[in-house]
């Protein structure tokens, strides 16, 4: 603007006394009075209007361009543009920038003569002369009804009836004292809870909950507000540094949720950085592609896991311009794994940076349950060795505090100077009141248990090879995966939800339905995820009713699938068996198998061998308890 206001000096007398400040100033809109052209009428308008140059131009424009589409919206031809007639790059909390329209012929020509506008009468002459006054303000009239709000939402609603798709949900009540158990609207109708996302039942942990208390009783419930606004105290600073250590990174930052976290997170980076590409995982989570959306730049979507597809869309991008691989670690629908390492690679090679979702991985995998990228190099961590792992290549991790922690909130960790930019520019982060200090305190007292203590994420990992094998034993379709997630392939929306009712009403078992748009179309499942505590009665129970419930609805099996050349992952000819990312060794199992194998050769299978390790397992922790 001062460039601007330099050159005009010489030619206009009032813009000889102007300063780029006031002219600012005056831009805001004066009064909220109706303008001739819709909307409000800043001063500077006004002004313009008045003037024998700008007035007229300012009327044959709003002439040519305003009134030949709706009235009112002549305003929308003064939009501005950047340098060069290119729009501006969206950015957050802005609407998208609009191209100036073309005016045919000369702006102004001194042969014209062109009517000006009509001015806002004062308040005096509009006490003097009230009916002309009501003519000038009076407000565009539109014929038609009014737009019918409620008919919309009722349209909307009946579409996801007509596809199955509509969403029912179950009064579940989980008891912390009972778990995995849960009652419904009443105490007395008791469920078993098998798909919830606390996977190691830290949410009724007495560590967790001591701190809580302690917490709560000192600070009471609530932050305060944002961390700018007295919401900034010791419990986050200190629930940041733990998750840091956790990931062996500089720093963190806690959000109110990982959906948040990720969505602001890549608005921010994505419209910060000049021409920036996202590249993206086709199956990445809706909190990643809509922080995607909201960034306003460029998305590149590659084939789910391909890294050649990834490399290949990858060359295709000038070096010099900034890049974001986008990609989790579990995929929480199908359990199948992220080629860390492999993406890793092809980021230092063509100058990306990696954005890594370890949400259903922290907790679950890895010697300090920091997840898949720890997991991967086991020993390193295991040894307080993390310098040239694949963790330390990560430039963001992102992970949740309510699934495996047990809690509630998200975060992300990286360097200090990534930190720091998503702290000073993320308006996710800026404008949210910060977590109270009890549900930090008790994620805090959760990470640093669990970077402690391997025997809930052993007890998970053989609860869950145990029902797998269980399953496909039955003929069960499970879509084959490595991870602790075992996904029940039924592929219709209406059967899905049929099984996930029966399940419920008849066997008292509560395990939800999943269908689009958390999974394609032809694609929807039962979602199952043990837990420490789903011990064998309890897994008996769930095997039983989904064999009866397969029965009853006549919902295809493996074979099934295998006879139509397989689906998914599911009956596919000569597909390899996917081994558990856990391995004997890793979870401390490996010596108390081989002696099993030793000493009943005859009978053992993999099923039997699993049982007969629960069982030592079992024994183990009891024998632990009552010693304590």
């Amino acid at each position: 603007m001062d460039s601007v206001l330099r050159q005009s000096k010489a030619m206009c007398p009032f813009m000889k006394k102007a300063t780029a400040a006031g002219l600012r100033a005056m831009t805001t809109a004066a009064r909220p009075a109706a303008s001739p052209c819709g909307g409000t009428i800043s001063k500077l308008q006004t002004l313009a209007r008045r003037c024998p140059v700008m007035g007229k131009a300012m009327a044959v424009q709003s002439a040519r361009i305003g009134h030949a589409g709706i009235p009112g919206v002549a305003g929308r031809a003064m939009s501005t543009v950047s340098a060069h007639g290119k729009t501006s790059k969206a950015k957050i909390h802005t609407s998208g920038a609009q191209e100036a329209q073309a005016v045919e012929g000369a702006i102004f020509n001194g042969r014209e003569k062109v009517p000006l506008p009509p001015r806002i009468p004062t308040k005096a002459q509009a006490a003097a002369n009230p009916l002309t006054a009501a003519r000038t303000a009076a407000p565009v009239t539109h014929n038609g009804t009014k737009f019918d709000y409620e008919g919309f939402y009722n349209n909307e609603l009946e579409k996801k009836h007509k596809d199955k798709s509509y969403r029912y949900f179950n009064n579940i009540n989980r008891l912390a004292k009972e778990f995995p158990r849960a009652h419904m609207s009443t105490r007395e109708e008791k469920v078993t809870v098998w798909c919830a996302n606390d996977y190691l039942g830290m949410g009724r942990n007495p560590h967790v909950l001591k701190a809580m208390h302690e917490t709560l009783d000192e600070y009471g419930a609530g932050a305060g507000g944002t961390r700018n606004i007295s919401g900034h105290n010791r419990h986050a600073v200190e629930l940041e540094a733990t998750i840091a250590k956790l990931h062996a990174q500089e720093a963190a930052l806690v959000f109110s949720s990982c959906y948040v976290a990720n969505d602001a997170t890549l608005a921010t980076l994505g419209s910060k950085m000049p021409d920036c590409v996202i590249l993206s995982d086709s199956l990445n989570h809706a909190s990643m592609i809509q922080g995607i959306r909201h960034s306003g730049t460029k998305k590149v979507i590659f084939k789910h896991n391909d890294v050649k597809d990834l490399e290949e869309k990858l060359a295709a991008l000038p070096l010099h311009v900034p890049k974001i691989i986008a990609f989790e670690s579990v995929y929480s629908m199908c359990g199948s794994i992220g080629p860390i390492e492999e993406i890793c690679d092809l980021a230092e090679k063509y100058g990306a940076i990696t954005f890594l979702d370890e949400v259903h991985a922290v907790g679950m995998y890895g010697p300090h349950g920091a997840g898949v990228a720890e997991h991967l190099d086991f020993e390193a961590h295991a040894q307080g060795k993390p310098r040239g792992t694949i963790m330390e290549r990560i430039d963001i991790i992102t992970g949740t505090l309510g699934k495996a922690y047990g809690c509630v909130g998200g975060y992300i960790a990286g360097s200090a100077k990534l930190v720091d930019t998503v702290r000073s520019l993320a308006p996710g982060f800026i404008f949210t009141t910060s977590l109270p200090p009890a549900v930090m305190a008790g994620a805090r007292a959760a990470i640093e248990y669990q970077m402690n203590y391997n025997g809930d994420r052993r007890l998970q990992q053989l609860h869950t090879r145990a029902v797998k094998e269980a399953l496909g034993e039955r003929d069960i379709p499970v879509i084959p995966n490595p991870s602790h997630i075992i996904p029940i392939l039924v592929g219709n929306a209406e059967l899905a939800k049929q099984a996930s009712d029966k399940l419920l009403q008849d066997h008292q078992i509560y395990v939800q339905s999943i269908n689009y748009p958390t999974v394609p179309v032809g694609q929807e499942r039962l979602r199952i995820t043990p837990t420490p505590g789903h011990t064998k009665e309890y897994r008996d129970h769930l095997v039983g009713a989904i064999q009866t419930i397969w029965e009853e609805l006549g919902i295809k099996r493996t074979s099934e699938w295998a006879a139509e050349g397989g689906f998914i992952g599911v009956g596919e000819p000569n597909a390899a068996a996917e081994e558990p990312l856990w391995t004997d060794e890793q979870l401390g199992i490996a010596e108390a198998a081989r002696t099993i194998e030793q000493e009943a050769k005859a009978t053992t299978t993999r099923g039997g061998l699993t049982e007969q390790l629960l069982e030592r397992e079992m024994e183990g922790l009891q024998t632990a308890s009552a010693a304590a």
